[in-house]
């Protein structure tokens, strides 16, 4: 993996090229106050009137009437085209927790590669934040805690077995696998909530509501398994 360009202790909001509002923008920069922008994902943060700190990407997306108005310091371009700039830009920060805001809602092919590229790097505590949903990959412990009938839809990258408690339906003994089972609309029985996972691959969504909390335990869990 390629060295670190972004290194946060508090957070970091990714700004890609997909819808993104004021709103959407604000709410993740209040829990991770650090922006970087995913290509022309700088475009979108200057016309909400903010500068991102770092701008990562294969550049092919990004004005040359925006690039020049940017610090010549803060774009890092990487020129190669193995990888998304989502990707290339998870490979390259390190923060507590990653809010990425402009990856979905978008053409479908580039959101369906985003939720592959979560699964990818479990390493990464990343939350994709849309316009009703969060999504983030399970890590091997999750804790949270959800009101009675509050959404947890799972849906697996990869074939994967678990267990839980305080979900209605319990995913003890069940074998997930893409083109297979899938665990959607779930819900919480009210109070704590545990998801355990054996391997890598699950991606977990809530109501965008949940997003503060979710950040709490994404980023515990990755300080945890370190």
């Amino acid at each position: 993996m390629s060295g670190l360009i972004v290194q946060s202790a508090l957070g970091v909001t990714l700004i890609g090229g997909s819808d993104c509002d004021s709103d959407d923008l604000a709410l993740a920069l209040r829990l991770a106050p650090d922006l970087v922008a995913a290509d022309s994902g700088a475009m979108t943060a200057l016309r909400l009137g903010r500068r991102p700190k770092a701008v990562i990407g294969d550049m092919d997306s990004l004005d040359t009437l925006t690039a020049a108005g940017l610090d010549r310091r803060t774009i890092h371009r990487i020129d190669e085209q193995d990888t998304t700039d989502f990707e290339k830009c998870l490979l390259r920060i390190g923060a507590p927790v990653i809010l990425a805001v402009g990856f979905s809602g978008g053409r479908l092919d580039h959101e369906l590669a985003n939720l592959n590229i979560l699964s990818r790097y479990p390493q990464k505590p990343c939350i994709v934040i849309g316009v009703a949903d969060i999504c983030f990959h399970c890590p091997p412990a999750l804790g949270l805690d959800l009101a009675a009938g509050t959404r947890v839809s799972l849906f697996p990258m990869a074939p994967c077995t678990g267990r839980s408690t305080g979900l209605r339906w319990s995913i003890d003994g069940i074998g997930f696998a893409p083109g297979g089972r899938v665990g959607t609309s779930n819900a919480a029985e009210g109070g704590p909530v545990s998801l355990e996972m054996d391997a890598p691959g699950m991606l977990v969504m809530l109501p965008r509501d949940e997003l503060a909390q979710a950040v709490r335990a994404v980023a515990s869990a990755a300080a945890r398994d370190g």
